[in-house]
């Protein structure tokens, strides 16, 4: 096959090179200029609408950052490149069969600026350590940090300390580049990461409190254009070491349209653990995009509580790989839908490739919007050394409105011969004979009615196990549902 190349910091080809203003750098050094890029023949015809997207998106937040720091620069060459060759998703592809992404494409979509942050929001967190990131950057004014246990470090990615610590970060980054199941929101991070929000624990060290992370968007409040950030964590837990996270996004309903895209990878160490509750409650303005990625190496455990809510458009990948025997992993997920056009979309992938690997899965939906959808994609895979594994896995939605619409595809592959395994869904209203039982005791319909559904989603949310969070979400969840 004819091929054609060309070598340029550009991710276009030189016809369709953008007049960008020049970018702003924070040191005098040279940008490290890409690898000569070698593309298909059908990229020396014009591109298409959905390419040409992709390749200016990149371009933009590739030239509005300053040069990256050594250990993320690797990250940005490799998916500058990738996303020559990676496709923008559709309806016909198959992850997105379900899930119309159409809006990130209505406007044209800038990267996102820092913004001031109105006085009256809530970013004092009520837990003792907190990071907060305002539209991708970490703010140290604005977070919370005290001190921490000797081989604990929490911060930004350009103050982590010489020596073992930043050899570790660093090659825990490299191994992202790895990572096969990417699509182009993850090469887009990539290119697009200002930061790394950094979390690090030495083997055998539990630190006592949880981190709270919270992260703050706001769009350009220009009405004809969105806003872009990729904010990106990253969270290395060794053996015999905990630690507990609470990851909460949120944005300001005023400030204009955003896209949120951000990234979140886990490694956690033999016999290591890691408690991570999720909430996720953006405006309607909002589209939020999100990736999650944990790897547990031998009888490690990894636990993640997820509150969805918020966002016009919210789609979560959450990627999960068992690498040693004896692994746990539990998944508690939650997703409201209330308004209409919203969509809400979690898409799992669990792989199991030990023995007496251990899994269980929750996922909760309600839909009470006839103009609302939610989508769950649960994926567990258990491989064929994955013998003596107990895997479970339970999806149960509420549809409250007419013409609500949720798909559902729970997906249970099970190679090994010598497993425990169930799985099963449940679409339906509210039960009739469960409402009878309420009024039987002398409670009013509405009364009645309010309480099933609340309690349907507070199967999950009381998971969380943090008081504040735990309380802060079931407050949320009642607003929407309006009592």
């Amino acid at each position: 096959m004819s091929r054609c190349c060309y070598s340029s910091t550009s991710l276009l080809p030189p016809h369709h090179r953008l007049r960008l203003s020049p970018p702003l750098y924070s040191c005098s050094l040279p940008r490290k200029p890409l690898k000569a890029l070698s593309v298909s023949a059908s990229l020396s015809a014009p591109p298409s609408d959905k390419q040409l997207f992709v390749l200016e998106l990149a371009e933009k937040l590739e030239d509005s950052l300053p040069l990256p720091l050594p250990p993320i620069q690797p990250l940005r060459d490799t998916s500058s490149q990738s996303l020559v060759s990676t496709p923008w998703p559709t309806r016909q592809s198959e992850p997105f069969r379900f899930t119309d992404i159409s809006y990130l494409t209505k406007y044209p979509v800038v990267p996102a600026q820092i913004q001031t942050i109105p006085s009256s929001f809530p970013l004092n967190s009520s837990l003792p350590i907190q990071i907060t990131l305002i539209n991708g950057l970490l703010n140290p004014s604005l977070s919370r940090i005290p001190s921490l246990p000797a081989g604990v470090f929490v911060g930004s990615i350009k103050d982590v300390p010489q020596g073992p610590i930043s050899e570790k970060i660093s090659s825990a980054i490299a191994s992202c580049s790895e990572f096969k199941e990417k699509d182009v929101f993850w090469d887009f991070n990539n290119v697009g990461a200002a930061d790394v929000a950094v979390i690090y624990v030495l083997a055998g060290v539990k630190v006592l409190d949880p981190v709270h992370l919270m992260f703050y968007y706001s769009g350009s409040g220009k009405e004809e254009e969105m806003s872009m950030c990729n904010p990106r964590v990253l969270v290395v837990v060794e053996e015999e070491a905990e630690v507990s996270l609470v990851e909460e996004h949120f944005g300001f309903d005023g400030a204009g349209r955003y896209w949120a895209n951000p990234v979140m990878e886990i490694f956690i160490g033999e016999r290591g653990k890691v408690s991570h509750s999720y909430v996720q409650r953006q405006p309607l303005n909002a589209a939020h995009i999100k990736w999650t990625v944990a790897r547990q190496e031998a009888s490690s455990t990894y636990e993640h509580v997820e509150v969805s809510i918020g966002g016009l458009l919210s789609r979560h990948n959450l990627h999960i790989q068992q690498l040693g025997p004896e692994t746990v992993t539990e998944l508690s997920t939650f997703d409201l839908v209330s308004q209409s056009n919203q969509i809400q979309d979690l898409h799992s992938r669990l792989v199991l490739d030990y023995p007496k690997g251990y899994s269980r899965q929750l996922h909760k939906c309600i839909v009470c919007n006839s103009a609302g959808r939610a989508v769950f994609d649960g994926n567990i895979r258990v491989n064929r050394f994955a013998q003596n594994t107990d895997a479970g896995q339970q999806t149960r939605s509420l549809l409250l409105a007419p013409k609500a619409l949720v798909t559902v595809k729970p997906n249970l592959q099970i190679i090994a011969d010598d497993v425990k395994c169930a799985h099963g869904a449940a679409i339906s209203d509210l039960d009739q004979n469960e409402l009878f039982y309420f009024q039987a005791r002398g409670l009013d319909l509405k009364t009645a009615r309010n309480a099933l559904v609340y309690y349907f989603g507070a199967d999950v949310i009381r998971r969380i196990p943090f008081k504040p969070i735990r309380e802060t979400a079931a407050s949320e969840v009642k607003k929407i549902l309006s009592f």
